[in-house]
């Protein structure tokens, strides 16, 4: 397959695979600069049109396991906010003891760690699929940039 394509075609593909990276420079860049490259190239070459709806629908799955991953901790903070109203909670009510510097840790008094697990997990989660698109769009750009079609893993398939 890589002999019926054009270098023209090939490059424009890995262009588009490695646009997503602009994200960490340009709010949604990730969807824009991948939206007007595909948008401006589909209908003329095939192999940029199948790239094109893979890195757009990678990215949008993306979007969509890190929002899902961020409402899962979201009962947890609400169930938290009675203690964070408490103002025992920081021990504020013994600011006159720092002069004395007694210090000593309780962990009867660390009310918010029922917090903590579903933050962290979530935070776990955030972080891999972080990982998952940083080094698929990287294999993606390599392997379109050879020729190859290239189909990402834990896409869901918005755009057909």
């Amino acid at each position: 397959m890589a002999t019926t394509l054009t270098k023209h075609e090939r490059n424009l593909s890995a262009i588009i695979h490695a646009s997503t990276f602009s994200k960490y420079f340009i709010p949604f860049g990730n969807f824009i600069l991948p939206l007007i490259l595909w948008t401006a190239n589909k209908k003329e070459h095939q192999f940029v049109d199948h790239n094109g709806k893979q890195a757009l629908n990678f990215q949008m799955s993306m979007l969509l396991y890190s929002i899902v991953a961020g409402l899962i901790s979201i009962p947890f903070f609400f169930g938290a906010m009675p203690d964070l109203f408490n103002w025992d909670l920081f021990g504020i009510h013994r600011l006159s003891d720092l002069n004395n510097l007694n210090i000593h840790i309780d962990s009867d008094n660390f009310r918010l760690g029922r917090l903590f697990w579903p933050a962290g997990i979530s935070g776990i989660i955030q972080v891999g699929l972080a990982l998952v698109n940083v080094v698929y769009s990287i294999l993606a750009t390599i392997r379109t940039n050879e020729g190859e079609y290239f189909k990402y893993p834990f896409t869901i398939k918005f755009i057909k």
